[in-house]
């Protein structure tokens, strides 16, 4: 298969050399790549996988320094959407040059300029209201009613949410500076993230941008369809001679036999390097009977171990009610159960998941939260 490609290889750049320029080859591959790359933002996105996304991102930045066209400057345009959501409720993350402008606020600016890539006008008015509906709730959440006031003001100066329906609705939740008003939490974050993956669907299966993808797959298939080298002569050529002649079965017996033994050796039972003797070592216990007394003398020492931590052990900490509103938000944010995404919002004095769902079980049966 190697030989084949480079075959293939040489023969493109032969090909190459004669009737185009290599430039102009370079810009189709480097298409296909930013291409491949958008996908893999897309799915990233879809699958809340946010780390491996800013990582791709910085590739992707790269590529689109080195093209020009529209194809890239509509999937660039999408991605800075993606990525502005992806930080939406990180109020210290600046897009634009005013400093009041928080993620979302940038979002909403970047959707409007997309609205031609959107084919089902109820889902591009869906994600507009999420936009300016979270704009102000995240800033609620904070504790900073003033950001949210600026926001609602930012967006009355901008001529496409300027006569918004929902900037009234909005100014008087601020004005009642309720962080867990029903209307907010209809439109909340999680709802966001869902919206604009539908959004993603939709564009993805009118624009495939998938060549490589699909290519790589086809080659990964074929490799897993590649017979083994190592294996031996089918059976079934084995007693076809044999059946010629009994010399020439004798001689396919022992063809059969060396074949057989190097199949023993690849699947040789003695230990490489990775499994090293040292590294497979079992612990034994040891069967020598031990006295009474003896037998007490080591329940005694533990004992005493035991105590030693009980004494060393810190008491546990009390939630206050600072954690109980943290807890809540983040569930109201994110959903229940997703209690590591939760974790990454707010300081929690190092609780854990675990601890976090056990306390939501507590607030939930004393009625606490709905």
């Amino acid at each position: 298969m190697d030989s084949e490609i480079r075959n293939k290889s040489a023969t493109a750049e032969s090909h190459t050399d004669g009737s185009v320029s290599f430039a102009e080859v370079s810009d189709v591959a480097n298409q296909w790549m930013l291409d491949f790359m958008f996908v893999s933002l897309c799915r990233q996105f879809k699958e809340d996988d946010f780390d491996k996304f800013n990582e791709t991102l910085s590739t992707f930045q790269a590529f689109c320094s080195s093209l020009k066209g529209k194809g890239h400057h509509e999937k660039a345009t999408i991605c800075g959407f993606l990525t502005r959501v992806v930080h939406g409720n990180q109020l210290d993350v600046e897009f634009e040059e005013e400093a009041c402008v928080t993620p979302l606020m940038s979002a909403a600016k970047v959707w409007s300029d997309l609205k031609y890539t959107v084919e089902d006008e109820s889902l591009f008015k869906n994600i507009t209201q999420l936009l300016l509906v979270q704009s102000v709730a995240v800033c609620l959440e904070k504790g900073q009613r003033s950001s949210a006031s600026s926001a609602l003001k930012w967006f009355k100066n901008n001529r496409e949410f300027s006569q918004h329906k929902l900037i009234v609705k909005l100014s008087t939740i601020v004005t009642q500076r309720d962080p867990y008003h029903p209307f907010l939490v209809s439109f909340s974050f999680n709802r966001l993230l869902e919206t604009t993956k539908s959004y993603l669907d939709a564009y993805l299966e009118k624009n495939p941008s998938d060549y490589i993808l699909k290519e790589a797959i086809k080659m990964v298939q074929s490799s897993q369809r590649a017979p083994l080298e190592d294996e031996g002569p089918p059976e079934s050529s084995v007693s076809e001679e044999a059946d010629n002649s009994t010399e020439n079965g004798k001689k396919n017996k022992q063809k059969k036999a060396v074949s057989l033994r190097t199949k023993r050796k690849l699947l040789s039972t003695k230990n490489s390097d990775i499994w090293s003797v040292d590294s497979c070592k079992k612990s034994f216990v040891s069967l020598r009977r031990i006295s009474p007394n003896e037998f007490s003398e080591v329940m005694s020492a533990k004992s005493e171990d035991t105590a030693k931590v009980k004494k060393t052990r810190k008491p546990p900490q009390k939630w206050t009610h600072e954690l109980d509103r943290y807890l809540v938000i983040g569930v109201k944010r994110h959903g229940q159960g997703r209690w590591s995404r939760i974790l990454m919002d707010f300081d929690f004095d190092g609780r854990t998941g675990t601890m976090l769902k056990d306390r939501w079980r507590i607030l939930t049966k004393t009625h606490k939260v709905g």
